[in-house]
Formats: C-alpha cells, sequence, structure tokens
C-alpha cells in the first residue's frame, strides 16, 4: 500500500515539468531581424575633384618709386577706390628741378653756338664763292654748324631726361582699381636700388584670377577627354566654363569660372602643372589673398552604382557590404570603391544593378543571417536619416 502511494505521489510531482518541457518545445524560433535595404541601380555618375588654389586681381599692380628721395605727400585713403591717373604720392623734387634747370641752361648755351655757327657759316659761304676764302675754311664753317645742330639736340634730349625724372616724383595710379595699405609713410627714403621698395599695390577686382596646381597625370587625363569631347563635337560653352569655387566657410561662391591658362611646362621637382581660371566678381566679394576650392568635373562614368556611405564597412583598407540574397539571407561582399559623391559612394567593382544592400540594421546581421527586407527610396540629393540618427539628433 506504501509503494502505491508514493508512486501515485511521484506522479503528480512529474507531471507539471513534463507539461512544462512539451509547452517549450511548442514555441516557435525568433522572427528573422528586419532590415531596410537600398535597391541599387545605375545613373550616369558625374566625378568632381577639388584643387586648392589662391586668389589674385585680374590686374595685381605694384607702385614703387622709380626715383630716390624722400616721401613728402601721401594723397589717398589706405583701401579705397582710386581711377587711372590719380595722384598717389610725391617725393621732395628739388634736386629734379635743379637738374632741369641745368639742362634748359644747356639747351640755351647750345642754341648760341649753333646761332654763332650760322652766321659764320652764312658770312663765308659767298667769300668762298669769290674765292677770298679757301674752300677748307667753309668746309670748317659747315662742320661747325652741324656740331652746334647736334649739340642742341644733345642738350634738348638731356632736359627731357630730366624732365622725365622730375615726373617720376610724383606717382599717379596706373589702374582703376583698389588701393591697400601704404608701406611707406611721409618721411622715409625710398627708391634706393637695386630693391626699391614697393610703396602699395593697386588691384582691379571686378574679375578675380585663381590660380592652382593639377599633376601630371591629371593633366594628361583632362586633355584626353577634352579632345575626345572636341572629335565628338559633344563641348559646350556651359561645361567650357562650368568649374564652380569652394570658399572657406564652405559655401559655393554663386559665379562659376572658366580655365583660360595653362602653364608651359610641367615642373620637374613636383611633377605639378599651373592652371589658372577667371570668375567674375561683380559684388567685390572675392579680394586677392584669398584661398579657396576649384571644383571641376574630370570624368563622367556612364553607368555608375551609387549606394549610400553608411552602407559600407570599412576594416584595414577593405570595403564591405551585406546584401540580401536568395531566401533573404545575408550574404557579405566585398567591393572596390571609387569617389564620394554628396552622401554616396561610387562602387568600382563587387556589386551589380538590381542587388538589394543592407542600409539600416547593419548591427543586426552578419554573413548567412535571415532577414526581413523592406526596400527604402533613398534620394541622391542627400541620405536620409534612421530613427536612432534621429533621437541622437
Amino acid at each position: 500500500m506504501k509503494k502505491i502511494a508514493l508512486h501515485l505521489l511521484c506522479i503528480l510531482v512529474l507531471t507539471p515539468f513534463s507539461a512544462c518541457i512539451k509547452e517549450e518545445a511548442k514555441q516557435e524560433p525568433p522572427p528573422p531581424p528586419k532590415v531596410t535595404v537600398y535597391q541599387t541601380e545605375t545613373r550616369e555618375v558625374p566625378i568632381y575633384q577639388e584643387f586648392v588654389g589662391q586668389i589674385y586681381g585680374f590686374k595685381d599692380i605694384a607702385i614703387s618709386a622709380r626715383v630716390e628721395g624722400y616721401l613728402e605727400g601721401i594723397h589717398f585713403e589706405e583701401g579705397s577706390r582710386v581711377k587711372k591717373g590719380e595722384l598717389l604720392y610725391i617725393l621732395e623734387s628739388q634736386q629734379f628741378e635743379a637738374d632741369v634747370a641745368a639742362k634748359m641752361s644747356g639747351v640755351a648755351g647750345a642754341k648760341t653756338v649753333l646761332a654763332e655757327a650760322e652766321t659764320y657759316m652764312n658770312r663765308i659761304k659767298p667769300l668762298a664763292k669769290e674765292k677770298a676764302v679757301s674752300q677748307s675754311d667753309l668746309d670748317s664753317a659747315v662742320a661747325q654748324y652741324e656740331v652746334g645742330i647736334s649739340s642742341v639736340k644733345a642738350a634738348k634730349a638731356n632736359l627731357r631726361a630730366a624732365k622725365i625724372q622730375l615726373g617720376y616724383t610724383k606717382i599717379f595710379s596706373p589702374i582703376s582699381g583698389i588701393i591697400g595699405k601704404t608701406k611707406a609713410k611721409v618721411g622715409d627714403f625710398v627708391g634706393r636700388q637695386p630693391s626699391p621698395i614697393i610703396l602699395n599695390t593697386v588691384s582691379r577686382i571686378d574679375t578675380v584670377l585663381v590660380q592652382f596646381f593639377i599633376t601630371e597625370s591629371q593633366y594628361l587625363r583632362f586633355m584626353r577627354r577634352f579632345k575626345s569631347k572636341i572629335d565628338a563635337g559633344e563641348l559646350d560653352r556651359e561645361e567650357e566654363s562650368g568649374l564652380e569655387l569652394i570658399l572657406s566657410d564652405g559655401s559655393v561662391y554663386a559665379h562659376k569660372g572658366k580655365a583660360d591658362f595653362v602653364n608651359r611646362e610641367v615642373d620637374p621637382t613636383t611633377g605639378a602643372l599651373l592652371i589658372q581660371a577667371s570668375f567674375p566678381n561683380p559684388d567685390e566679394l572675392l579680394r586677392p589673398g584669398q584661398f579657396a576650392r576649384v571644383k571641376g568635373e574630370v570624368d563622367v562614368v556612364k553607368d555608375g552604382i551609387l549606394i549610400p556611405q553608411r552602407c559600407v564597412m570599412e576594416l584595414q583598407g577593405t570595403f564591405t557590404i551585406y546584401v540580401v540574397g536568395a531566401q533573404n539571407k545575408i550574404q557579405a561582399k566585398e567591393v572596390k570603391v571609387g569617389p564620394k559623391i554628396k552622401s554616396f559612394w561610387l562602387i568600382r567593382e563587387g556589386l551589380k544593378v538590381g542587388e538589394k544592400v543592407v542600409y539600416e540594421g547593419l548591427q543586426k546581421v552578419k554573413d548567412g543571417t535571415v532577414v526581413e527586407a523592406k526596400v527604402e527610396d533613398i534620394p541622391f540629393s542627400d541620405e536620409k536619416k534612421s530613427d536612432s540618427d534621429k533621437e541622437k539628433t
């Protein structure tokens, strides 16, 4: 009887545990993780490149004294606009005025000698006809007259040179533009050769020039592409003037420019070639000395594949993406990337058109994971933020 009671007790105790085991066996596996994917497509992708350049005025004219002397006057406001021919500086002129006076005296003396020689020649000519004087006396008189003419010409030339030197004591603006800060004050001795002081600089900036350097390989690529477009008749005016200027604050300058000068040689020490582009500057926003980045189209990929940058994982120079393959299984793929374009990355190799690349939920998946994928349309202009990014923001 005791054995029967013990057996019934064991049945009553073990029955709930066996029921729990059966219930756990009936539970279904967890659902596959949900991910958002980007389906690839092809498009024509222009490739741009940026170069660091320096801005110069359309004309930057250095002002310096052409004669030595002390600076007596400054007749402009620093940083203001000046007109062509406007008086800028005055140097002391006493010594040059004295030189002009001396040269004028020399001209007068030469004219007096000429007049005497002419009078003597005119008096001796009739005597020579009558054989009252020898022919040699006449020749001597004519020679003295001709010497007198040359002396007058030389004296006048010296006077003109002295007046030119006197004129250099007043310095005028060679062009219309904006003048900078003066580098000499009243009382400074300027104009000493061979390295005269640069007094100032006047710049014309209604158009500015931007100079930058490209490598030899970039130059060859540009020229081949340029020639192929010319041969195909595909080059238009808009492309010729399609350079953009990115300013130091990151803003894009409102006016586009065009390359108008390529240096004749590649610098053998650096392998770089100087390029100059011109940009209109009607508002005079740009000033000489600024640094900016020149952005230009260097290539066009006809059937390019772009994916959002956040889809790509990089580890020690290796780029990997997750693709949803057959039966919604995740497959890790190694890809070769090209340049970044906005928030996207150009894929050179490793990805085909129509494949679904994991965009959101990368932390939930690995190679071989079965997922529930939802295709997201991500505009090329900007990458859509995920919910986690929005919460951070």
